[in-house]
């Protein structure tokens, strides 16, 4: 493959793909190591919820610093900074000090972490490769990112059930040490923003954002997503494993997603779409099927295709959105708009995280989870209304390989 005959972009993807495996052990790992702590659902929407708040208050942070400095030390940075959170977790968990409280601190420490890293790692493929290669650029990323996710998902569920908790988490944060050194390969520089002052760089951002109906008509649309996600999967989809399928199959749920993912990136790089985002945004409406399935029926092999199916639909969405954003935002101001995407997309997901335990105790798992496949529905066909969303083409050929 062509791409791979740069070496900038060939640390791009190692780094990215270790990343997104050491990602993947993580959540399933501790949201299992809160549930032998208390059992709870409350307990463990809060610790999903510190790392997303911590994600809303610096991610602003992170685009301006991403459009200031080189972007692959921002990631070297981040990464090790990361590694020292999640090996901290382990050991809390190996020798037995683990709390709530603990992991709620760290839990913030790894979304401040995370809020820095975003914007400068979707904001660094262009500087890999050229214009006319960027759909392949980025489902090529995007496909060594879920070739680590599911390898991740489905080691982190049977390590959960095999050596216990602290160990995935601690296998996860080596990962993060070897992201870090992949990142350092990358020689590729991002030109510092022109301006001194934040507030005028942010406001720049802004202006950037808000000025394109079809960018913030998604970022809503992915804001009530992502919340229902966080709630639906991150939250009652643990409690929901314990209960009906086990800790392992739950693993391998969320694997089998990937695997599906990992076959939307090998599709979206051989479709020549004229309108991508108008497709990507389509198929979000398979975001429910899973929803629905773990409200009604909690079995195993219909979850494993629902989940393909979401991610196939997952990632022709991602792919079309990166190019959208890169085709169209100019370089100096990418990591900007990127924050602010990132922003408006993970703003709602404390609040999902949080509210899914009590809103289960209240009406209903099943309830809760119907609630969630509806606004699923819902967010999609609004994005749907825009114009803009379902014009919006393609600038730069994609070349036929």
């Amino acid at each position: 493959m062509k791409l791979l005959h740069s070496s900038d972009f060939r640390w791009l993807l190692g780094g990215r793909t270790c990343a997104e495996l050491g990602n993947a052990i993580a959540p399933v790992a501790l949201a299992f190591a809160v549930l032998d702590l208390t059992g709870s659902a409350v307990d463990l929407g809060l610790v999903v919820g510190a790392r997303s708040l911590a994600n809303v208050l610096l991610v602003l942070f992170g685009g301006m610093l991403a459009d200031r400095l080189p972007r692959s030390v921002i990631l070297q940075g981040t990464e090790i900074a990361a590694a020292v959170s999640q090996g901290m977790i382990a050991i809390s968990v190996l020798c037995g000090f683990a709390s709530i409280p603990l992991l709620i601190g760290l839990s913030l420490v790894n979304g401040a972490v995370a809020a820095v890293s975003l914007p400068a790692a979707s904001s660094l493929t262009p500087q890999t490769v050229p214009p006319e290669a960027l759909t392949q650029a980025n489902a090529t990323i995007r496909i060594g990112a879920n070739i680590g996710r599911f390898t991740g998902a489905a080691l982190g569920g049977i390590l959960v059930g095999l050596l216990g908790t602290g160990s995935a988490i601690a296998v996860n944060a080596a990962l993060f040490l070897f992201a870090s050194l992949c990142y350092r390969g990358i020689r590729a520089t991002a030109r510092p923003a022109a301006g001194s002052r934040p507030l005028a760089e942010l406001a720049e951002g802004w202006r950037e954002f808000s000025s394109r109906t079809w960018l913030w008509a998604v970022v809503v649309q992915f804001a009530v997503i992502n919340a229902v996600n966080a709630g639906g999967f991150s939250v009652l989809g643990p409690l929901v494993a314990d209960n009906w399928m086990g800790r392992p199959a739950w693993g391998f749920v969320l694997g089998t997603q990937t695997i599906g993912s990992l076959c939307g990136g090998l599709l979206a790089a051989r479709l020549r779409l004229k309108r991508p985002l108008l497709v990507g945004v389509g198929v979000t409406f398979v975001d429910a099927v899973p929803l629905l399935l773990l409200a009604h029926a909690p079995v195993l092999v219909p979850l494993l295709v629902a989940s393909f199916l979401n991610g196939i639909a997952i990632e022709l969405f991602v792919v079309a959105w990166d190019v959208s954003l890169q085709e169209n935002i100019p370089t100096d101001r990418l990591a900007r708009v990127y924050s602010y995407d990132i922003l408006g997309s993970l703003i709602t997901l404390p609040l999902g995280a949080t509210i899914a335990g009590p809103l289960a105790e209240r009406f209903g798992t099943q309830a809760t989870l119907l609630g969630a496949a509806a606004l699923v529905i819902l967010a999609t066909a609004g994005a749907l209304l825009s114009k803009d969303i379902r014009t919006l083409r393609r600038k730069v050929p994609t070349p036929v390989t």
